[in-house]
């Protein structure tokens, strides 16, 4: 994972600035200021803001992004393995692909129950019927390996 260099130098910041107040704090005990109770408040929560950048930036991981996908929106996930993406009526078959791929790496494994580690990922669009209805027409599908990070092409 990449750590965020912004957030890690306003970390840093932040944290110098909380060891100055946390000094000043020490000496308002030491000196008897009224104000010391308050300084406590402050270098506890200055320290807190330090600590939240810190592990922001060492727990950013930016979204990957595949040559030739296009955006398509999730219509349906339900947490474990199973998620449904929706594409238009005119979606390039030659970005079918390549957008189920960065769909399936971009997906975050902590959160899913999936028993065996494996969610599937499915890529749809709606087939106008003669009636007026639409049907769902699977135009792809990848399956991706939580425990491993790997995505493959299940056989049709």
């Amino acid at each position: 994972m990449a750590a965020d260099p912004l957030l890690l130098k306003a970390g840093t910041w932040i944290g110098i600035a909380a060891a100055f107040i946390g000094l000043t704090t020490a000496i308002g005990f030491w000196k008897g200021w009224a104000i010391r109770f308050r300084l406590v408040g402050v270098t506890s929560f200055t320290l807190l803001l330090a600590l939240g950048c810190a592990a922001f930036a060492i727990s950013y991981s930016p979204r990957l992004k595949v040559e030739g996908a296009l955006y398509v929106p999730v219509v349906y996930d339900n947490g474990s393995d199973l998620v449904v993406a929706a594409a238009g009526a005119d979606f390039p078959k030659e970005a079918v692909q390549p957008t189920l791929q960065q769909l399936a790496t971009n997906l975050r494994g902590s959160g899913r129950n999936s028993g065996d580690g494996l969610v599937h990922v499915k890529l749809r669009s709606l087939q106008d019927q003669a009636d007026g209805s639409s049907k769902p027409v699977v135009l792809g599908e990848a399956i991706r390996d939580l425990k491993t990070g790997l995505v493959t092409q299940p056989e049709n």
